[in-house]
């Protein structure tokens, strides 16, 4: 598959969103969300003044927007007004929206917010939380005891909820009538956003190969996980270069394993399958990625 990489006016693109027209939607570390048109050309719709992360699109046509530092937004692109629908939490991270207009979303930590996201790899705290809102605005706790709560995508009959644990290289499921167990486990490398393609698959990011240092850290003394976010940077682990995505049946049977030139874009945080194109995004990148058949 062939990966073109384009520019947005912002570092840190994290995800990505395909709005009818084959319009793309994306947010920026600076708190900007850009619309990227068909030919390329980006423009900014909203700025939320905070991190946007995960985004997905509303039955009423505004973009829901997983504020790292605000919590759970809808946005109107066509004006850039603002409405906030969930806060309290710590580190608002992704979502998926059913059909009825129930949100499903992670609050990735209650210790760590976004900017200590290393320091949750490590330390392994269990504390990440998956969430729901009713269109009434009833907002409750599904599951919590979560290893760094990531992506969220539905079922195809919306029988369960995926959520990828970053920190245990797996996805969850917490199935609707109450019951708890993986759609997969032992994934290749620690994935963040995940989401339903127009494919009826389940698409995860790969966002770096697993690390055996990062894998023995984690099994350590709590003491010494705390210790290793206190080193300088330059001397902490830190992500591989790699372009990855699989995909996965309701079932976790893996059906693609694609792959990208790693040498202009990397480190996917976002993915969304579309007419058969995978398009990316990167917490590490001022652009977002398509690879295409």
């Amino acid at each position: 598959m062939d990966l073109r990489v384009i520019a947005v006016p912002g570092h840190g693109a994290e995800d990505v969103v395909v709005a009818p027209g084959g319009v793309v939607y994306t947010g920026t570390e600076d708190g900007v969300i850009h619309r990227i048109d068909p030919d390329g050309r980006p423009a900014a719709v909203a700025d939320t003044g905070g991190r946007p992360l995960g985004i997905e699109l509303l039955p009423d046509g505004r973009l829901l927007v997983c504020d790292a530092r605000r919590g759970l937004l809808a946005v109107e692109p066509s004006s850039g007004a603002i409405e906030e629908l969930a806060g309290g939490m710590r580190f608002c991270n992704n979502a998926a929206v059913a059909a009825d207009g129930t949100i499903y979303f992670s609050d990735s930590s209650t210790v760590h917010p976004i900017d200590e996201w290393k320091a949750e790899m490590v330390e392994v705290t269990r504390t990440g939380r998956l969430l729901r809102r009713t269109p009434d605005g009833a907002v409750t706790v599904l599951r919590d005891g979560l290893a760094f709560a990531n992506g969220v995508a539905l079922a195809g009959d919306e029988s369960f909820v995926a959520v990828a644990e970053t920190a245990v290289r797996a996805v969850a499921r917490h199935w609707l009538t109450g019951r708890d167990d993986y759609l997969v486990e032992n994934l290749p490398g620690y994935p963040d956003n995940i989401a339903r393609g127009s494919d009826g698959l389940i698409w995860v990011t790969i966002a770096s190969p697993t690390d055996p240092v990062v894998e023995r850290i984690q099994r350590g003394p709590m003491w010494i996980r705390r210790q290793i976010t206190k080193i300088p940077e330059a001397l902490q682990p830190a992500p591989k270069r790699t372009v990855r995505v699989q995909a996965y049946d309701d079932a976790g049977r893996l059906v693609h394993d694609r792959t990208g030139d790693s040498l202009h874009f990397h480190m996917v945080t976002g993915v969304r399958e579309h007419d058969g194109r995978i398009w990316m995004g990167s917490l590490h990148e001022s652009a977002i990625a398509v690879l295409t058949p």
